[in-house]
């Protein structure tokens, strides 16, 4: 015996409510799509060739610790910052690109960095990370510090032709605070400090990154978020003025992963956009890394707060999309560090250009990694 009558037109109300719950869902997945190609540029990279430039001498110094790459478009040139903290330099290039799928490298000059910071007690003071060339003929240079001689990291800036100090950039309280006793609570971790540097196409605004979490900011479990500080500074007229601070989200560190972070980030236009470089090493796998989109449209300025721990949950970060999977190109990878665009290409689009910090060991060249960049035009959907 049936306890409750069947209505027979029960059904197709549920039938009907069922159909318009599965047409809304569709549709707030399409709008997500939709918001999301309005977000992100419609790009792809492909690549073109390889290079390996073997360690030598020139001038008196030893051509390798590539840490970052900045293209000079007046004079087509690449600089290259060595990462030699005793000696800190970085190299004129020249890039013949005449075949695509075996380009070749030719050191052309070096410039030593004159650094008025450093002392005898002090001989490493600028652990060169980033490299980038202004519109008024200097460069700034990153520098991650060094914890154990207590230099803190820096954004300095000299002259391009005689690598004179002219100043440096400040840097938010909380990248860097010392204790009475010297002992540091708030700041960078050992060699994981600034990494990233650029500046926009018009030339007033330079960025800046941290490799990884500060230490105040790293998690204590790898289900949570991984965020590094990414900076926005004002470099036009009367003076330089720090903007804002982001939060950019790294991908988490993998098992076994000895090395990992953020490598090196670039504009791609002046509304936001960017591309990055993360890389990792784990001594099972070898090297991998990836080339990410990286938006910062309605990401929460964090320069006032020191401490991620405190205040995390109602932090809208960066948002990111992977473009290339650097591992999916079937060659061996090495320390990918340094990531600009280059020049174009004779169809019109524009090159990127990579390059590898092969650590000063004699017997590991230094790769040159060349892939075309190309742009799209939005979809409408």
């Amino acid at each position: 015996m049936l306890r409750n009558p069947i209505h027979f037109g029960r059904p197709k109300v549920i039938l009907t409510l069922s159909l318009c719950f599965a047409l809304l869902m569709t549709g707030c997945s399409l709008l997500h799509v939709s918001t999301e190609s309005r977000l992100f540029l419609n790009l792809s990279a492909s690549f073109l060739g390889e290079y390996d430039l073997p360690q030598s001498d020139f001038k008196g110094t030893t051509v390798g610790g590539f840490s970052a790459l900045s293209y000079d478009r007046q004079r087509d040139r690449i600089y290259a910052l060595s990462d030699d903290d005793t000696n800190p330099r970085f190299y004129t290039l020249n890039l013949n690109r005449q075949d695509l799928s075996n380009p070749s490298i030719t050191v052309e000059d070096v410039t030593l960095l004159a650094d008025p910071l450093k002392t005898e007690t002090a001989p490493a003071s600028l652990d060169g990370e980033g490299i980038e060339l202004t519109h008024q003929g200097t460069i700034f240079v990153a520098s991650e510090g060094n914890i154990a001689a207590q230099v803190p990291p820096r954004l300095s800036e000299f002259q391009l032709e005689s690598g004179l100090w002219t100043g440096d950039l400040p840097l938010p309280k909380h990248y860097w605070t010392l204790n009475e006793d010297g002992t540091k609570t708030l700041g960078v971790q050992p060699d994981r400090g600034l990494e990233s540097l650029a500046i926009n196409a018009e030339g007033d605004r330079l960025f800046a990154a941290l490799e990884a979490p500060l230490t105040q900011d790293t998690p204590l479990s790898t289900d949570r978020p991984y965020y590094s500080r990414f900076l926005h500074y004002w470099i036009g007229e009367p003076e330089p003025l720090l903007i804002s601070e982001n939060l950019y989200p790294l991908d988490p560190p993998m098992p076994g992963s000895q090395k990992y972070g953020l490598s090196d980030i670039i504009p791609v236009d002046d509304g936001g956009h960017f591309l990055s470089l993360e890389r990792s090493y784990s001594p099972s796998t070898g090297y991998s890394a990836k080339i990410y989109q990286m938006v910062t449209g309605g990401a929460t300025d964090t320069s006032r707060n020191h401490d991620l721990s405190l205040d995390s949950q109602s932090i809208a970060p960066t948002l990111k999309k992977q473009l290339l999977n650097l591992s999916d190109l079937n060659i061996e990878l090495q320390n990918l560090e340094g990531l600009i665009l280059g020049p174009y290409l004779e169809d019109g689009s524009r090159s990127l250009i990579l390059v590898s910090d092969n650590g000063f060991e004699a017997n590991t060249p230094t790769q040159f990694l060349l892939l075309r960049l190309e742009q799209k035009a939005q979809s409408s959907t």
